[in-house]
């Protein structure tokens, strides 16, 4: 892969927990894509909406939901990532996938629990970041509530890009833009940001906002407010690390660990 990558950014209005509903018409929205682009983006809990209290209505599909990723991976000859409900041993978890074709190169279980929705009573929470390469780039995958945390979200010089996938509500959409700029400024990193749009089962609405902003927190590009669309950007490597260079911030971070 060369110092350039295509993003395609996924924003739509998911079917509140139908899973072979949301899966058959995601891949229709995909077609277009083969051969176009290098990663997809799809929202957190793309398959169902985020749903809590019929999780176990959706953690059994978690394996067919995955292996549709490998395939459309597969088809569409790009790397696909996204979030859904998966359980192991009891526990339940918002875990994002990033496939490449028949194989998953990257898996996170989402640290930052939504407290005021109550998703730490049912979700279990991760404990490790992840970061996955795509050719020269480095990514690391976030989900959600995660961007409210900068420390959790710190560049510690092993990510060009921070990605975000989210079921974020309308009523905060300000602080959703707001922190997706801030995360790029401090991190010297470019920010991908995949949100939904509609209105979900616990009626809630989204508006969408998906976003990429490079490292100087200037906006790429973006979906349009409240439509369904996807949104293609190119990214260049040299220039953010030509950047980087002439503007070396991270070279004076603070040291820190995460317990």
């Amino acid at each position: 892969m060369s110092d350039t990558l295509k993003v395609s950014l996924v924003q739509l209005e998911l079917v509140w927990g139908n899973v072979d509903e949301n899966l058959s018409k995601i891949s229709n929205l995909l077609f277009p894509l083969k051969n176009q682009t290098d990663l997809i983006v799809l929202p957190e809990m793309f398959s169902s909406g985020f749903m809590m209290e019929d999780k176990s209505l959706i953690a059994p599909k978690a394996k067919m939901t995955l292996d549709w990723m490998k395939n459309q991976a597969g088809e569409l000859n790009s790397v696909l990532l996204g979030s859904i409900i998966v359980e192991e041993n009891g526990e339940y978890f918002n875990r994002l996938y990033c496939v490449d074709g028949g194989k998953i190169i990257c898996s996170y279980d989402k640290r930052h629990l939504f407290r005021m929705g109550e998703e730490h009573h049912h979700f279990s929470s991760g404990s490790e970041r992840a970061v996955f390469n795509l050719g020269k780039w480095r990514i690391c995958p976030l989900v959600c509530y995660d961007l409210r945390f900068p420390v959790w979200s710190r560049n510690q010089n092993d990510y060009d890009i921070l990605l975000y996938v989210a079921n974020w509500p309308e009523a905060r959409r300000e602080v959703w833009n707001t922190l997706l700029k801030a995360r790029a400024i401090e991190n010297q990193s470019f920010v991908v940001g995949v949100n939904r749009i509609g209105s979900d089962g616990l009626r809630l609405s989204y508006a969408g906002d998906s976003a990429l902003f490079n490292a100087k927190g200037q906006l790429v590009g973006k979906c349009a407010d409240y439509t369904e669309e996807i949104v293609s950007l190119q990214l260049n490597l040299d220039e953010l690390n030509e950047f980087r260079s002439k503007f070396p911030v991270l070279l004076d971070a603070d040291s820190f660990q995460i317990s």
